[in-house]
C-alpha cells in the first residue's frame, strides 16, 4: 500500500481547510491588513465547524471567547500538549495509534484536526501578532492573559514558561518585554494588580533601573518587588552553578571525613582481599577507606569592576548577583565597583545584590581609567587577588590609558579576567582593539555563558 492509497476525499478536504486557516494565520502575523479571500475562506471553515466567528477576531481576547463559550475552555487546555488524542488511524506525539478516533471531537474524516487548527490559530494570533506602536496597560493585561492560555495549551501553568529559560519561555518573555518597552511603565506599576502580573525579565529590570528615580509610592514599591523577584530567581540559578562547579586541588594534609558518601568502596575491597574466607564465601572487612575531598584554599580577594553603561545591563545584573554569591564563600573577600563616567564603590552592599542594583545609574559613557584608579588600591597581595573586569571596552579616546593600567595589574601578579559578557545568550560586542591586545597579554576576553566565568573564578578562589 502506498501513501496515496490512504488519501481520501475527506482527508484531502480537511488538509485544504487546515491550510486555509494556517495561511490566514501567517498572513495576519506578518501583515495586520486583512486578505479578503483568506478571511472569507476561514470564516466559512469556522462556521462549518460550528465554532464562533470571534475566533478569527484578533482584537477579542481568549478570556472573552471562553466567557462566551465556556465549552471551549477544556479544549484549549492541553491543546498543544503531547497527550492529546490522535485522529482515527493516526498516531499522536507519543507514538500511540487511535484506531477509532474516540475523544477527538467530530467524526468526519480529519475534522478534529481542522477544529484543532482553528483553536491553535486563535492562540498563536493573539500571542504572536502584537503589532507596533504604543501599548496601553489594558493591552498588556490582555496579552498576558492570552499568553497564559497559550501556556495552558502547552500543558503548563499560566506564567510558568515565561519564568523558564528554556523552550518557548525566552520567546514569550521577549515578547512581553517588547510590550513593556512600548507602554507607559509607570501606569502599570501604579496598579498593584497589573504590576503583580508582570513577569520579571532582563528587559523589564533594565527599564525599572533606568526609571527608578522617577518612581515613588506604590509604583516604587512595586518596582522594587519586581527587581527583588528577578534577583532571587537568577541568584538561585547561579548559586546552583557555583555549587556544581568543582575545581581546586585536593588537600592531602586534611584527613578525609569518615562519612558514607566519602566511602571508597573499590579501595576498601581491594585492601581487604586478604580477609576473604573461602569456607564462608565472605569478605571480612577490618578497615574502611575514605576518599579525601577537602580542597586547598587560601584567603583570596575578588575585585569585580562592572561597566554600568547602557550596553552592559545584562552583565551588570548577572555579575552583581554572582559577586554576592562569592562573597558568601569562606575566605573570599569581595569588592565591587561600578562605573560609567564616574566610579562607585559598592562593596558595603556586595552581599545584597538588590541594594546594589538600586544604587546603580545605568547609561552614560565609559571612563575605565577612573574605575582602575579606584580598584588598584584594593590590591594588597597580588598573588592572592583576582580582578574581573566586565565591559565592552569601548573607551573612545581613553583606550590606551586603561590598557596601561590593566597591563600593570597583570604584571604585578594579579589574575586579571576581562569579560565581554556574562549573559544567558553569551553574545556581546567587544572593542576589537582591546580584544587583540588582551589576547596578546595572555588574558583573552571571556565572552560566553556565565558558567565560563563561574569556572574561572572557582578555579582561582577555591
Amino acid at each position: 500500500m502506498t501513501d496515496s492509497d490512504n488519501i481520501t476525499p475527506g482527508n484531502l478536504a480537511a488538509a485544504n481547510r487546515r491550510q486555509v486557516l494556517y495561511w490566514r494565520l501567517l498572513g495576519r502575523i506578518f501583515d495586520p491588513d486583512e486578505q479578503p479571500a483568506l478571511e472569507s475562506a476561514s470564516m466559512a471553515v469556522v462556521d462549518d465547524l460550528g465554532l464562533p466567528a470571534i475566533l478569527l477576531d484578533p482584537t477579542v481576547s481568549v478570556d472573552t471567547v471562553v466567557q462566551r463559550f465556556p465549552q471551549l475552555a477544556d479544549e484549549l487546555r492541553g491543546l498543544l500538549a503531547d497527550t492529546e488524542a490522535a485522529p482515527a488511524g493516526e498516531t499522536n506525539a507519543t507514538g500511540e495509534t487511535n484506531p477509532t478516533g474516540e475523544g477527538t471531537g467530530p467524526h468526519r474524516p480529519g475534522e478534529a484536526e481542522v477544529r484543532r487548527a482553528a483553536l491553535v490559530s486563535k492562540l498563536l494570533l493573539n500571542v504572536f501578532a502584537t503589532g507596533s506602536g504604543p501599548v496601553s496597560a489594558g493591552q498588556l493585561a490582555r496579552w498576558q492573559s492570552d499568553a497564559g492560555w497559550f501556556e495552558q495549551a502547552l500543558g503548563s501553568e499560566p506564567g510558568e514558561l515565561r519564568r523558564q529559560g528554556t523552550g518557548l519561555g525566552p520567546t514569550l518573555a521577549g515578547i512581553e518585554g517588547d510590550l513593556v518597552n512600548r507602554m507607559r511603565l509607570r501606569e502599570v506599576l501604579a496598579d498593584p494588580v497589573l504590576a503583580r502580573q508582570l513577569t520579571p525579565s532582563m528587559s523589564l529590570i533594565e527599564q525599572l533601573l533606568r526609571d527608578k528615580a522617577n518612581l515613588s509610592g506604590v509604583a516604587l514599591a512595586n518596582a522594587k518587588s519586581l527587581i527583588r523577584r528577578f534577583v532571587d530567581e537568577v541568584a538561585e540559578v547561579l548559586r546552583t552553578q557555583v555549587e556544581q562547579t568543582t575545581v581546586g586541588a585536593i588537600d592531602r594534609s586534611v584527613p578525609p571525613k569518615r562519612v558514607f558518601r566519602n566511602l571508597d568502596l573499590d579501595r576498601t575491597i581491594w585492601q581487604n582481599l586478604t580477609n576473604w574466607s573461602p569456607e564462608d564465601e565472605r569478605l571480612y572487612v577490618d578497615r574502611l577507606y575514605y576518599r579525601q575531598t577537602a580542597r586547598k584554599t587560601t584567603p583570596s580577594r575578588l575585585i569585580v569592576v562592572v561597566d554600568q553603561s547602557g550596553s552592559m545591563v545584562d552583565s551588570m545584573v548577572n555579575c552583581t548577583i554572582l559577586a554576592s554569591i562569592f562573597a558568601g564563600l569562606p575566605k573570599v573577600d569581595v569588592h565591587l565597583i561600578a562605573y560609567d563616567t564616574r566610579a562607585l564603590d559598592l562593596t558595603p552592599w556586595v552581599h545584597d545584590p538588590f541594594e546594589v542594583l538600586l544604587r546603580t545609574n545605568l547609561g552614560g559613557g565609559n571612563d575605565g581609567p577612573l574605575a582602575m584608579a579606584m580598584a588598584r588600591p584594593k590590591i594588597v597581595e597580588p598573588r592572592n587577588t583576582v580582578m574581573v573586569w566586565i565591559s565592552d571596552f569601548y573607551e573612545f579616546d581613553r583606550s590606551q590609558p586603561l590598557f596601561d593600567g590593566i597591563e600593570a595589574v597583570h604584571r604585578s601578579g594579579v589574575r586579571f579576567i576581562p569579560v565581554g559578557s556574562v549573559s544567558s545568550s553569551g553574545q556581546q560586542s567587544v572593542n576589537p582593539w582591546f580584544r587583540q591586545r588582551l589576547k596578546d597579554l595572555g588574558t583573552p576576553v571571556i565572552s560566553g555563558h556565565i558558567r565560563k566565568l563561574v569556572f574561572e573564578l572557582k578555579s582561582f578562589l577555591t
